[in-house]
């Protein structure tokens, strides 16, 4: 591969990843807001910029949890070396980072609040649906992103 499509390769991966992402993640924001008690006590107009708001935000932490995990775990020619490996880093980060704030803004800021049905982590109080998210959709947005078969992902 010359220098110049590896820049593309590693360019267009990670554009369609921020696509995907940032679709995915709006998807499920708008999915899991009935887990928090302004699905409640929202308007309509509230629910709706707050799910947009969240999706913004969580876009931003996924370009940074990306960002990191190429930083430490991948090598010159990703996505084609050491794919797995950054993806796994990058998904640590973004549910790492997703522990603590949900951690932070739910049980000691009260910025919001979730409905009984969100179950939570024993001992932290964080919601099992924004970490399923963050288990879930920046994994397989990167991986579609990379739009290679199975068998070349485990480089």
């Amino acid at each position: 591969m010359t220098t110049q499509a590896v820049a593309t390769s590693w360019f267009t991966v990670v554009r369609r990843y921020l696509l995907a992402a940032g679709v995915g993640n709006l998807v499920w924001e708008f999915g899991q807001m009935p887990l928090y008690t302004l699905w409640q006590s929202g308007t309509r107009r509230e629910i709706i910029l707050a799910a947009l708001h969240c999706a913004a935000g969580d876009l931003g932490i996924a370009a940074g949890a990306l960002a990191l995990g190429l930083a430490l775990a991948a090598a010159p020619g990703w996505p084609e070396v050491r794919f797995i490996p950054a993806l796994l880093a990058a998904t640590a980060f973004g549910a790492g980072y997703t522990v603590y704030s949900e951690h932070l803004n739910v049980v000691v800021r009260r910025a919001w609040a979730y409905t009984p049905a969100m179950p939570v982590l024993p001992g932290l109080g964080t919601g099992v649906a924004p970490l399923l998210q963050w288990l879930l959709v920046p994994p397989l947005a990167l991986l579609w992103a990379r739009g290679r078969g199975a068998a070349s992902i485990n480089r």
